[in-house]
């Protein structure tokens, strides 16, 4: 049978959820209807720390439509369980105390009370009618002050860890982690030149455009069932099950669409709420926050102060790099500072390296992952001291990375040999593309000055756990269940390298999302990890139908399974017959001969393969109003292979937007007594289409060896370069090195002003 059917990876076919989404059908997380659904509402703290002296809900039960009124002394008390490893969780009673307060508030909009109601109106009358006493408390809102010995304390058992001996006193410091390799302060004191200095990053939300949203529902078998747009429909599950006391087989968690997440919802905030309600009420309870309750409430990526510097030889060989980081943690604890310690200087060979990092509790809401936690905040200050390196030492800011490079064979700080990368691939396309060999464009207006910029970024990538499974339908097409939320385009990628396994087309492969009682478990969706790990799953589930595939033709063609192939999409007899069987009459005679075709396959996957990626950045500033245009971007990055081409160049582009808000733009503002100042998106300038030109990207593909089709993950590494780019051309523009983000038309105002007197 000759078919010409050519490979599928590679290629850009539509999404198969595409035409739903953009024509409205797509449901997300507050679409869903259940006859006789409640409306719940969470009270929050007006104070950013205080314990709370009483809570009366006597009036709010009082009122009509009020169905019930839930505190923190309504859940379950896990102060004997402090310890919960489930998808990543480490401390369930911090978690908890997240969902709903008890004896004390910790930030400006911490939850203390929920309320389920008929309508809106009076779920929110109800709210108003909910008495505490609070006893304000002393707050510190910065992660340096917070360290302080005479700073207010927010959790009387915390004590630091990875330090020796722990000391038994209260602390804001949860933990040290340190990276080191060599002797860094020796080789530092022998280097030829260094460069230094103190940077700082602000608090930066992933702003997804969907709010957090759930409903649930609770049968009179005690099933719960919950619709929830999330990144992880068995962390809701496990994590939920916990906090409520609750089995994990008693929580059935029901895949919504998911309108943006960006590592912002690989955790819970209402899910436990409306788990409670629903089973106490005995109706259906649905949550959806208002943008404010999103800005307020949720985990943004940490703020940071940062001390670094770096040593290196008079012909540009880096012998040396240091860092001390102090990452805010929000109300409790676990920032990513460990994962930027680790990865800050790790594109490149250094033989000495030193970097702490402190996790530090603050009266702010707790911190959650941002897509490349931690690197994008730890590479601004790295990036920026190479490019200040070049520039002492009269060098091309990539032919210095160039020089220093890790590659296959260099080992990390941590002692871990890389093996197949691509950085030095994605800093010769940058060094060889068009944009660099352009000449910087020039306004010709004075006090317009324009700048080129270049970053390098690293992100490790996720494995973890995974489950798929492939049932064949009498007509031969596929159905392929995943437990991985869909955010970035892995129904088409999953579905792309079961067809090529399979040697069928696309459309005959139909992806779709389980929930948790129909598939296996898998993981959050984050890490850049779907496409690696659930990818590994559908090949192996594909593999092992193939084998069933050549099984059964062999006992009809009475010959061993050796001596048939799997061609095209056909069982393929080698024994000179030229006998062949398409997959097609195989399912439809599979009642006749031996049953239907099924198989699941489970990983637990490593050997993901690190990301790197290259950015060069030309910016336009007009010095008189302290602006930053971005005229020109170029991201390039090692995707190991490009399964589906259109969406690794959309996850590129999207890192770059992020990262230019980050770096120019956005911010979360506190005023003194607490309280946030700008949560709505009217206030919290992310960046629009106006500010952006087309960015350009460029793929490389070096194969991992570790993946059937070479994978890496690509969702993250793209955000790491830009925020030291920006900065990067901005000083190649004024002459002024920003060390503080956003570099916003105030703050960069003020260092002009200061750079001409």
């Amino acid at each position: 049978m000759t078919t010409n059917r050519k490979p599928v990876v590679g290629t850009r076919p539509i999404r198969p959820d595409g035409v739903d989404k953009v024509t409205g059908r797509a449901q997300f997380g507050a679409d869903v209807h259940w006859p006789g659904m409640l409306v719940g509402k969470v009270l929050r703290s007006p104070h950013p720390h205080a314990r709370i002296i009483s809570i009366d809900t006597s009036a709010a039960k009082a009122l009509a439509g009020v169905h019930d009124v839930i505190t923190g002394a309504d859940l379950p008390d896990i102060a004997s369980i402090p310890e919960f490893n489930a998808s990543g969780i480490v401390n369930l009673r911090h978690l908890a105390s997240n969902v709903l307060a008890r004896d004390k508030v910790l930030y400006h909009g911490h939850p203390v009370a929920a309320v389920a109601a008929d309508t809106a109106a009076i779920a929110a009358k109800a709210l108003d009618l909910i008495d505490v006493t609070y006893e304000p408390i002393d707050h510190v809102l910065d992660a340096v002050e917070a360290m302080a010995p005479d700073a207010p304390i927010l959790h009387d058992d915390l004590r630091t860890q990875g330090v020796f001996p722990v000391e038994d006193r209260p602390t804001n410091v949860a933990s040290r982690k340190l990276t080191e390799c060599g002797d860094a302060d020796a080789a530092m004191a022998e280097a030829d030149v260094v460069v230094s200095g103190t940077f700082s990053t602000q608090a930066v939300h992933q702003a997804y455009i969907e709010p957090h949203a759930v409903a649930a529902k609770v049968g009179e078998d005690g099933l719960a069932t919950v619709w929830v747009s999330t990144q992880g429909y068995f962390m809701v599950r496990d994590v939920s099950a916990a906090i409520l006391g609750m089995s994990s087989g008693d929580i059935r968690v029901l895949p919504a669409e998911i309108g943006g997440g960006f590592g912002g919802k690989t955790t819970v905030y209402a899910e436990p709420l409306a788990i409670a309600l629903a089973k106490r009420t005995g109706r259906p309870v649905k949550f959806v926050m208002r943008r404010e309750e999103v800005f307020r409430a949720t985990g943004p990526a940490p703020a940071s102060h940062i001390e670094a510097s770096i040593g290196a030889t008079r012909d540009g060989q880096i012998v040396a790099a240091k860092g001390r980081l102090v990452f805010e943690a929000g109300a409790f604890p676990g920032s990513p500072v460990g994962v930027a310690a680790m990865s800050m200087y790790l594109c490149y060979d250094i033989p000495n390296v030193y970097v702490e990092g402190f996790d530090v509790v603050v009266n702010k809401p707790k911190v959650t992952a941002y897509r490349a936690p931690g690197a994008p905040i730890s590479f601004f200050a790295s990036e920026s001291l190479v490019d200040d390196l070049a520039r002492e030492l009269g060098m091309d800011p990539l032919e210095l990375r160039l020089r220093n490079a890790v590659e296959e064979g260099d080992t990390t700080a941590g002692g871990a040999a890389f093996e197949a990368i691509g950085l030095k691939e994605t800093l010769e396309a940058a060094k060889d593309s068009d944009h660099y060999h352009s000449a910087k464009p020039d306004s010709g207006t004075p006090g317009i000055r324009t700048g080129r910029g270049v970053a390098s970024g690293f992100w490790r990538n996720g494995g973890l756990q995974s489950t798929v499974a492939i049932n064949i339908g009498s007509d031969g097409q596929a159905l392929l269940v995943s437990g991985s939320p869909d955010i970035g385009g892995s129904r088409a990628s999953l579905a792309m390298m079961a067809a090529d396994e399979l040697g069928v087309d696309m459309s005959r492969v139909h992806p779709v999302l389980g929930d948790t009682q129909t598939i296996g478990y898998n993981d959050n969706t984050g890490g850049s990890r779907v496409t690696y790990a659930t990818g590994m799953a559908t090949v192996g589930a594909a593999r092992d139908l193939i084998q069933q595939f050549r099984e059964r033709a062999a006992s009809m063609w009475e010959i061993d399974v050796d001596e048939v192939e799997w061609r095209d999409g056909a069982a393929v007899a080698t024994d000179g017959s030229d006998r062949e069987v398409s997959l097609e009459d195989l399912a439809y005679n599979a009642r006749a001969t031996g049953g239907p075709f099924s198989a699941s396959h489970s990983v637990l996957a490593t050997g993901q393969g690190p990301g790197f990626a290259t950015h060069v950045c030309d910016v336009e500033v007009d010095e008189e109003l302290g602006s930053v245009k971005i005229l020109r971007y170029l991201a390039i990055q090692d995707a190991g292979r490009a399964i589906h081409p259109s969406y690794v160049e959309g996850q590129m582009q999207g890192a770059v937007a992020q990262g230019v808000g980050w770096a120019l733009n956005e911010e979360f503002i506190w005023r003194e007594d607490g309280i946030l100042d700008n949560a709505s998106f009217l206030d919290y300038r992310i960046p629009v289409a106006s500010d952006l030109p087309m960015i350009d990207t460029h793929i490389v593909e070096v194969p991992n060896p570790h993946h059937p089709y070479g994978v890496r993950g690509v969702g993250e590494a793209g955000i790491v370069p830009p925020l030291a780019a920006v900065a990067n051309a901005i000083l190649d523009a004024t002459g002024i090195r920003a060390h503080d983000l956003p570099i916003s038309p105030p703050r960069l105002r003020s260092l002009i002003e200061r750079r001409d007197t």
